[in-house]
């Protein structure tokens, strides 16, 4: 699994990383071959946004957040792209199941 995170406009912070990698090696699980993760990070002002987006398998997942707190950016497009992963997933069961 291979993320990459880019800070904008912030110091990368040692917790951040540690928290990024951790929220992203969750949906590994849920994915089959190389996992190409991309994270950006960045604040403008006041708000705190993070880009997310998943390349698995020929699939793509992407998610984008916008909060007063970088934390909570990141678990909120977590959620996202969890819930993209779940329905892809869900998809390609009721395929299978359409062909038999």
């Amino acid at each position: 699994m291979n993320i990459s995170m880019t800070f904008r406009h912030m110091d990368a912070s040692d917790a951040m990383k540690e928290m990024i990698e951790q929220k992203v090696s969750r949906v590994k699980k849920y994915l089959q071959g190389a996992i190409d993760a991309n994270v950006v990070m960045s604040v403008e002002k006041h708000i705190h946004a993070c880009d997310v987006t998943i390349v698995a398998g020929g699939l793509t997942f992407k998610g984008r957040e916008e909060t007063d707190d970088m934390y909570t950016a990141v678990d909120k497009v977590m959620e996202k792209i969890e819930r993209q992963i779940d329905k892809s997933k869900g998809r390609a069961r009721a395929a299978r199941t359409a062909g038999t």
